[in-house]
């Protein structure tokens, strides 16, 4: 299978939109699938001796006439070895940089360059990035000109972890965001910039949100963590890492009948050979769409 590359580009409507292989990191199969049977879930994505299956953590950069727009910051350069075994996590780029910064560099793009950061949610694997350790060991914002998006309810949640929700939530990678002032916290769903607007998707965690973009009568609907691969598509593939599964399963219904109905275009964020692609029910089922 060939790799894929670090950036793919396409259009929605009129804007132009980026999808940077943040890097990869590999999870535990049967965390990844909850309650669905190995032997179904090892059909779609094959684990490792470890019983882990190989994840991306595609992040999107919109060209947008108010500036450019990026969702999620993968993990970020703060996380020693052991952590990275433990979690699989692969995004080391060139010169010390990391996969995100090495996918925005291809594209002429610097971190003094970004305007908007949205955040799905605040755990490590999606907004590691919002924040970076320095050459002299001093942690900073990683995109200095930016404003952050991310829903109050997310932080508050993130801010206040119990034993469950702890592993995932790590103050460096949001409380510098919050010191420079730099956060912007919405309440449900909202237009950050013309035809970019933050939904509510709740489940995997009780503030998670997902990103639609829209132009010209295109959508395409960044899922986030409420469905992480194509192989989640069916309403009960649902991770057991969802704080809320039957919040998800009811989440997955609403957004999956509404992108069949209005043909979106739907991204893959842990997907690591599917970027994106339309779905289609087949009278049992949701599908992804042969293309």
């Amino acid at each position: 299978m060939k790799p894929e590359p670090l950036v793919l580009s396409r259009k929605v409507g009129g804007l132009t939109i980026h999808a940077i292989q943040a890097g990869g990191q590999r999870l535990d199969g049967g965390a990844m699938f909850g309650v669905v049977p190995k032997p179904l879930w090892e059909r779609r994505i094959p684990a490792d001796e470890r019983n882990r299956i190989q994840l991306g953590m595609r992040v999107v950069l919109i060209e947008h006439p108010s500036g450019l727009v990026l969702i999620d910051t993968g993990a970020g350069n703060k996380e020693d070895r052991k952590f990275k075994d433990i979690y699989g996590v692969e995004n080391e780029g060139a010169s010390g940089r990391t996969s995100l910064e090495d996918g925005l560099s291809q594209l002429g793009v610097s971190t003094n360059d970004i305007s908007i950061v949205i955040n799905t949610h605040l755990h490590f694997d999606h907004a590691g990035g919002n924040t970076y350790v320095d050459d002299a060991g001093e942690l900073k914002v990683t995109f200095p000109k930016a404003r952050y998006i991310v829903k109050r309810g997310e932080y508050e949640y993130a801010t206040h972890p119990n034993e469950r929700t702890a592993a995932s939530y790590f103050e460096r990678n949001f409380m510098p965001v919050v010191k420079d002032s730099k956060f912007e916290f919405v309440v449900p769903e909202n237009e950050i910039v013309k035809g970019v607007r933050v939904v509510p998707t709740p489940g995997h965690t009780p503030f998670h949100q997902s990103v639609l973009i829209e132009s010209e009568g295109e959508r395409a609907f960044y899922l986030a963590d409420m469905l992480p691969t194509s192989a989640h598509i069916p309403l009960p593939w649902i991770m057991g890492y969802d704080v809320e599964p039957l919040v998800t399963l009811e989440t997955k219904r609403r957004i999956l009948r509404q992108a069949e109905d209005e043909n979106w275009l739907l991204i893959f964020e842990h997907d690591a050979t599917v970027p994106w692609g339309r779905i289609e029910h087949d009278g049992k089922g949701y599908r992804l769409r042969e293309s």
